[in-house]
């Protein structure tokens, strides 16, 4: 989760910086400004393939656990499963916001382009 939630800041960085940019009047002479917008969706989507990743190592060390002791509760293992999706959960939510983010970034742009 800590990774993730650096991944959030990082991503909120790119995204200040770029919307400073943009008001700022600095973006309107950059040619490809437009395409470096995608680096918000980039770093948004790095975080929800870290979460995926982060999903299944908590899989496996469960289903290594589990095969260890052998026999458990459905219950058990039913919580197990919950607790393992919460990183796919909040890299997907921060993927959301990247998605937003971007969108509004190159709405604002382009309206700062064409007035």
């Amino acid at each position: 989760m800590g990774i993730l939630t650096t991944l959030l800041v990082i991503m909120l960085a790119i995204s200040v910086y770029f919307f400073l940019r943009i008001t700022s009047g600095k973006a309107a002479g950059l040619v490809n400004f437009a395409h470096k917008l995608t680096y918000v969706k980039s770093v948004g989507l790095f975080t929800m393939i870290t979460g995926i990743l982060g999903q299944l190592i908590g899989l496996l060390e469960a289903f290594k656990a589990i095969e260890r002791v052998g026999d458990i509760s459905p219950a058990m293992l039913a919580g197990g499963l919950k607790v393992s999706m919460i990183t796919t959960l909040y890299g997907i939510l921060i993927y959301l916001v990247s998605i937003l983010i971007w969108f509004l970034l190159d709405l604002l742009h382009q309206k700062k382009l064409n007035p």
